[in-house]
């Protein structure tokens, strides 16, 4: 697996399920999502409908039994090397791009700093952060985080 600069956006739109249709259809792959439940992701979050067993698929996607509501999706994406869709503890918003980087090119960080700022406007964010193999933040507590947050926009 090559290595990936991740770029996540914070937002707290007021219409969440339009949101997740803009970056959905702008990023993802739809064709061939790459997760088997990104369908049931779809019908819970966008369509407001959710079919039986829904929920428990979703639920797998959390990092653990003591979460609550957190949890990320990976999805294949249209340009970049994958798309993260994450619900956080707090019950926000936090999209991601993966930006593949298997040489570590030196121009990639100016590059996640454009695709920062335009993900922040494009989904009217609070916040971002960028780093190397980042895992999306799913909570306050990790989106503070600096431990390996190379690039960081707003605050919390």
């Amino acid at each position: 697996m090559p290595f990936c600069l991740d770029v996540y956006i914070r937002a707290q739109p007021s219409d969440r399920s339009a949101v997740l249709s803009r970056f959905i259809n702008r990023y993802v792959d739809t064709e061939d999502p790459g997760d088997p439940r990104f369908d049931a992701f779809v019908r819970t979050f966008i369509a407001g409908e959710p079919a039986s067993g829904d929920l428990d698929a979703l639920a797998e996607c959390r990092p653990d039994s003591c979460t609550e509501r957190a949890f990320s999706l990976y999805l294949r994406s249209r340009d970049y090397y994958q798309a993260i869709i994450t619900l956080t503890e707090e019950n926000d918003l936090v999209l991601g791009l993966s930006m593949d980087d298997p040489d570590n090119d030196p121009a990639i960080l100016p590059q996640a700093s454009t695709l920062m700022a335009s993900l922040a406007e494009e989904f009217g964010a609070t916040s971002g952060v960028a780093g190397v193999e980042l895992p999306p933040p799913q909570s306050i507590s990790e989106w503070t985080n600096d431990a390996l947050v190379m690039l960081r926009y707003g605050s919390v």
